[in-house]
């Protein structure tokens, strides 16, 4: 599949590359004995001299191929709920067999910035590191040469590298020595909003029980006083669910931070705008805002927000979810497919939907969060990487076509085939993954049970058609997801004088959020607004600010806007 591509942002890159192969012939008896034998034992294409060289590195042949002799990686993921082991399940095994490598996931058992911090005190770290590109974990790890450039790995290993990744990621992702460390999964530039952009979805959804929505007469919930007369409708009609008492409302889990829901998503149900004339929007300050934080307030003192959701963590929700034990939720949709699965087996008219949800007074459609250029996740090869050129070739392979198709169909005849003329999913492999994802997981491994580098824009071609429940929730957002690529990593270094200052506000947002939910009138809740607002401003909001409109600005450049 071709990449759209801006010719400017690669010339330093193809120049590099162009110095790597014209050197290539002198460098490689220094530097590459240790791969001069080869494939499996086969001869391979050498000069005819008495001294071993090494095959020669191509910009247009996969490096992979050439040695797929064992070796096994230690692949860190800060995701607590990662679940899965490698080789365990066909799609794996398959990867292994063909390419040699066998990867040992490390997932932290607790708090994962506890585990990562102290892996990165200790200096040591695993081959692979794999998280979020909003970490400070990031910067910390690239600033304490604690992981090697990826470009320079690709001009000396394997400037395949060069093209299987998006120059646009690569640019977006340079630092300010420029080098890439990291590079994205489930990115979208906006050259691949022009493409592909149609096809985009939101994970950003305001969720009902169906069963019980209808049963309520399906009442318009966009305004405050139509959310909070459903809520209370639910809750007289349905008290319990099964002995356990219904929770009207469910939000993502308060934190020492703050709360996704009452932050960004609400932000985005309201089409509260990012930026006014160019400068930064403080969004919090906004009146629709305001006016919806206070009808939450409101719904706790008619009894409509349960103890459950100020302590619950993922674990717990998903537990209640597939209890079915929510009336509604502003939450994302992934997060709890799982659980739906689950519950439209039991009983399809117990699942959940979307519904236009919280909207500003003028009642405008959603601006929720489309995929974006920073993606989910970054990937970064560590300095203690046990071999840097199989470490910077398999890469280039998992973020190729091909090892994107097969991380994504899994091995042909096991769990996908040519059917009607296009590869896609054997019929009963497809039936699992939407009855039974866990399941589906350990059984197959495809679909990206191993999601580090996936590529949708890439995979789509072989998606299958979404099928129910799934498939409601995704139409409803389509249309209303947008790139905010612009406003991605703005916030500051942790640890920098600005960053301290943002996780002070972080930290009061954290404090305050429950306080405000819980105040017993207005007027409190106006009290401890007040009192947020302008403790902010003694911490150095304005500060703060500063910093991310430079960023920003420096961000809008970068993307040629």
């Amino acid at each position: 599949m071709g990449i759209t591509r801006k010719p400017g942002k690669m010339m330093v890159l193809l120049l590099a590359l162009v110095m790597t192969l014209t050197t290539v012939g002198c460098s490689s008896n220094a530097n590459k004995n240790n791969e001069t034998t080869a494939n499996n034992g086969n001869t391979t294409n050498v000069a005819a001299t008495t001294e071993p060289t090494a095959a020669a590195v191509s910009a247009d042949e996969p490096g992979w191929k050439s040695d797929t002799s064992p070796i096994t990686f230690d692949w860190y993921l800060n995701f607590a709920w990662f679940p899965n082991k490698w080789g365990v399940d066909p799609t794996s095994q398959y990867v292994t067999k063909k390419t040699g490598v066998n990867l040992n996931f490390i997932v932290p058992a607790g708090n994962e910035n506890e585990k990562l911090n102290t892996l990165i005190a200790s200096g040591k770290m695993p081959d692979f590191i794999t998280l979020g590109f909003w970490e400070d974990a990031v910067k910390k790890m690239i600033e304490g040469d604690l992981v090697l450039p990826l470009n320079k790995l690709a001009e000396e290993y394997d400037p395949y590298f060069f093209k299987v990744s998006d120059a646009d990621k690569l640019g977006w992702n340079t630092q300010e020595d420029g080098n890439v460390y990291g590079y994205p999964n489930s990115s979208s530039s906006p050259a691949d909003y022009e493409k592909y952009g149609d096809n985009y979805v939101s994970n950003q959804v305001f969720v009902v029980r169906k069963d019980m929505y209808e049963a309520i007469g399906s009442p318009d919930m966009r305004t405050p006083e139509g959310f909070l007369n459903a809520l209370k409708m639910a809750k007289e009609k349905f008290p319990d669910i099964n002995g356990q008492p219904l929770i009207p409302l469910g939000l993502h889990e308060f934190t020492a931070t703050g709360n996704d829901s009452l932050e960004g998503y609400i932000q985005n149900f309201l089409a509260i705008p990012r930026e006014k004339d160019g400068k930064l929007y403080n969004r919090e300050t906004d009146p629709e805002y305001i006016r919806w934080m206070k009808t939450l307030r409101q719904a706790n003192q008619d009894g409509l927000l349960a103890k459950d959701i100020f302590i619950d963590k993922r674990p717990q929700m998903e537990e209640k979810i597939t209890q079915g034990r929510y009336f509604a939720m502003l939450y994302q949709r992934t997060d709890f497919a799982a659980q739906l699965g689950t519950l439209y087996q039991q009983d399809p008219n117990k699942i959940y939907i979307a519904v236009d949800g919280p909207a500003n007074t003028n009642l405008d459609a959603p601006r929720l969060n489309g995929p974006g250029i920073s993606g989910w996740t970054v990937t970064l090869i560590s300095k203690d990487v046990k071999d840097k050129a199989r470490a910077i070739k398999f890469l280039s392979y998992l973020n190729s076509e091909e090892g994107n198709k097969d991380l994504f169909l899994g091995e042909k005849g096991v769990s996908y085939d040519t059917i009607d003329g296009k590869d896609q999913f054997k019929p009963e492999v497809f039936d699992l993954m939407n009855k039974d994802r866990s399941a589906f997981d350990k059984k197959y491994g495809s679909s990206f049970t191993f999601w580090m580098m996936q590529n949708t824009n890439i995979t789509d071609q072989w998606a299958p058609k979404s099928v129910e429940p799934y498939k409601q929730l995704e139409d409803w957002t389509r249309g209303k997801a947008f790139s905010n690529s612009e406003f991605d990593q703005i916030d500051p270094l942790g640890n920098s004088p600005e960053g301290i200052i943002g996780s002070k506000i972080k930290e009061l947002r954290g404090k305050t959020f429950p306080k405000l939910l819980m105040a017993p009138s207005d007027a409190e809740f106006d009290k401890i607004w007040t009192e947020y607002i302008n403790k902010q401003k003694e911490i150095g909001l304005d500060k703060f600010q500063a910093f991310q409109q430079v960023k920003y600005e420096e961000n809008k450049k970068k993307l040629g806007m």
